[in-house]
């Protein structure tokens, strides 16, 4: 039987985007671009490039105007950077983000 050997990754970054998502209106914008940041080291750490672009655009979303749905579009494109294979990927899954956000 083949495991997955970002099992432990996935677990660990669902876990904390459903905190986020638990959360809410509770966290200030800097707790979230706090949050997010966390995602995108973990990230940056296990190899994920397109994750750790999405954590690190949707950190910096978190401190601008508008910050909680910016940052909810965000999120719910985080399997699709989980999945990803491709730096071609990155800016596909942003620019979706861009024209959900325009």
């Amino acid at each position: 039987m083949a495991t997955d050997p970002l099992a432990t990754i996935r677990t660990q970054v669902g876990l904390r985007v459903a905190e986020i998502r638990d959360a809410g209106p509770r966290l200030s914008p800097l707790d979230l671009y706090s949050k997010m940041d966390a995602i995108r080291q973990l990230a940056a750490a296990h190899g994920l490039a397109v994750l750790e672009q999405l954590a690190r655009h949707s950190a910096q979303m978190a401190l601008l105007p508008g910050h909680r749905v910016a940052v909810q579009s965000c999120l719910e494109h985080v399997d699709e950077a989980l999945e990803s294979r491709s730096g071609s990927d990155c800016n596909t899954i942003l620019a979706a983000l861009a024209v959900r956000l325009h």
